[in-house]
């Protein structure tokens, strides 16, 4: 597809396309995405336990929620483009992760090899041969647990079968099944809760519920997925066993049990509930992410499932990128992307005509996605930004990266705004709805902090998951990075208006804590706010055109240090209730490891 005339950003005001105008600092770049060319694959550093790196924006060791003391984990790694680059320890305690390659680095004189078991990243070592099994569903007796089996392999729909074992109370506190790798708690946390709730302040939201991890997790611990709310349900998957929780009381509805570990998932589900997971083949050190499973989240119930062929080289090491659009679920990866219908698995296309293949999408009503394309050098760094119609594979147009840049994240598909990379360099580029160059933001002298799934994860990672930022048809609006050396740390959000990437106003933090955008909502910008010592976090909104942020939800302060625990989590705010959930779980036993907090929840 040509490239209409003003793609490309204008020369002179921007300096070159992408670099910061005459005078301006830009802000530090971002961590590596998951997402981009890198040389062949090497030796990965690891295991998990490398020493801390620097925080996303070239910051000291990332510390905690917003300014909070540094901690270890949970979280995954930064992650390397899609074509393994040379390995760096990761951040966070992490496995060292190949680092992004911006313009192909010189071959190795050796042949190619595939990476070595250890490494993480967006290129990964194929794992082994595709396990082509239907599944089976077996609903476990005492309510509400789901098992699901290896069945036949002629793709005909899950079976139900009777079964005794135990199953976890309604709590998900620690029922009696207690089976290696079930969702549940070790400890009732209910009397804490109600604890906390006694000594709260007037004007405070309660502690509405806490559950643990409760799973004996293999090394290194596991990556969470979600959460996802539907209804008056909250699910969240790790591990291979997707649990559902009553929103008001943390009750365990129901508890979906894979046949092997999860890989990947979509930022959303669909209206209605469904959700398309990416599962492993097989189990053990050799199963790689190739098969995917719908489950509908509002009953816990499995429905389709299907493996997938890695093709080539650049498919097999490659992480998977999942998205939901309608009813449309795409599943990205290096050199392809596959296109599923959620509601009954119709293959609806795959592999698209011409050398450059979308390898991720972002969820939601629009289909917008990252493209790389294969070069002479066959280094595919070459990435474009296109819309394509979920359904028909259809490109409708195609916005070509500046060579040398790497789609990192979609801060918002619409209006489109792209996070790009380029070696030490970060830009945000705006979109016209027609694909055309809008705009690039300009940083000036501040720092920018987003919270992204290449930064939380170490499998499958979407590109649109991001908290920090948020857009509507007026402005991109980002939060500052707090100096973690202050005594009390504070940022701002910063508004930027999409026609001129200049900045339209800043808005301070409530004093000595810090804030960062969520999503719209109502017109306004909805923000978290992170606890700090003695001061609890919360929910606040703020109009388009900036101003004091007015709270919406204030946590108890009683409960900041609870609070503080979720370091680095994903915040879903839905009906007055807000939800921390830990995008990673791990510890340094087996008893840290299932004790670990993995969901809060507050609410009046």
């Amino acid at each position: 597809m040509t490239q209409p005339p003003g793609q490309q950003p204008p020369q002179g005001g921007f300096g070159a396309p992408y670099d910061p105008p005459p005078g301006a600092v830009q802000p530090s770049p971002p961590p590596p995405s998951g997402y981009g060319p890198v040389p062949p694959p090497v030796q990965a550093a690891g295991p998990y336990g490398a020493p801390a790196q620097p925080g996303p924006y070239g910051a000291p060791a990332q510390p905690g929620p917003y300014g909070a003391p540094a901690q270890p984990g949970p979280y995954g790694v930064q992650q390397p483009g899609p074509y393994d680059a040379p390995t760096q320890p990761g951040p966070y305690g992490y496995p060292g992760q190949p680092q992004p390659g911006y313009g192909y680095p010189q071959q190795q004189q050796q042949s190619q090899q595939p990476p070595q078991p250890g490494g993480g990243g967006f290129f990964r070592r194929r794992r082994g041969a595709v396990i082509a099994a239907a599944l089976a569903v077996v609903l476990l007796a005492g309510g509400g647990i789901w098992f699901v089996t290896s069945g036949g392999d002629d793709g005909s729909k899950p079976t139900a079968k009777a079964s005794t074992d135990p199953g976890p109370d309604s709590t998900g506190g620690g029922g009696d099944g207690k089976a290696k790798g079930q969702d549940q708690g070790t400890h009732d946390l209910r009397a804490e809760a109600d604890a906390l709730n006694a000594k709260r302040k007037p004007g405070e939201a309660k502690v509405l519920w806490l559950q643990e991890g409760g799973v004996d997790l293999p090394l290194n611990g596991s990556d969470v997925y979600g959460p996802w709310i539907v209804g008056d349900t909250i699910v969240k998957a790790m591990f291979h066993t997707l649990s559902g929780y009553s929103v008001t009381d943390g009750s365990q509805k129901w508890s979906l049990r894979m046949p092997s570990d999860l890989c990947a998932a979509p930022s959303q589900a669909t209206a209605d509930g469904k959700i398309v997971l990416g599962i492993k083949s097989g189990n053990g050190d050799q199963a790689s992410c190739e098969a995917l499973q719908m489950v509908d989240l509002t009953t816990g119930k499995a429905g389709w499932h299907k493996t997938y062929e890695r093709q080539g080289l650049w498919d097999g090491l490659s992480h998977v990128a999942m998205a939901i659009n309608g009813d449309t679920v795409t599943v990205g990866r290096t050199t392809r992307t596959d296109a599923y219908r959620v509601s009954d698995g119709k293959v609806l296309w795959g592999e698209l005509p011409g050398n450059c293949q979308p390898f991720g999408f972002a969820s939601g009503p629009q289909g917008i996605a990252a493209a790389s394309c294969q070069t002479a050098a066959d280094d595919h760094k070459e990435q474009q930004v296109q819309r394509i119609d979920p359904v028909t594979g259809k490109v409708r147009w195609t916005y070509k990266v500046k060579k040398g840049w790497q789609v990192a994240q979609f801060y918002s598909a619409s209006p489109p705004v792209v996070s790009l990379k380029q070696d030490d360099k970060w830009a945000i580029l705006v979109l016209n709805e027609n694909g055309t160059y809008r705009s690039q933001l300009i940083g000036g002298t501040e720092d920018y902090v987003t919270e992204c799934d290449d930064e939380l994860l170490t499998d499958g990672q979407s590109l649109d998951n991001c908290l920090g930022v948020t857009a509507d048809d007026r402005a991109v609006y980002l939060a500052t990075k707090a100096d973690p050396a202050a005594d009390h740390p504070t940022n701002n959000v910063v508004a930027f208006d999409l026609n001129t990437g200049r900045t339209k106003w800043k808005a301070a933090a409530p004093a000595g804590q810090t804030m960062m955008p969520v999503r719209m909502e109502g017109g306004n910008v909805l923000l978290y706010v992170g606890a700090e010592k003695n001061k609890g976090g919360g929910i606040a909104s703020l109009p388009p055109t900036g101003g004091t942020p007015q709270m919406v939800l204030r946590h108890p302060a009683v409960a900041a240090a609870v609070e503080r625990d979720f370091s680095r989590s994903r915040v879903a705010y839905e009906n007055g209730r807000c939800f921390l959930v830990q995008a990673r779980i791990s510890g340094i036993d087996d008893e840290a490891e299932k004790s670990m907090r993995s969901i809060v929840g507050f609410g009046s």
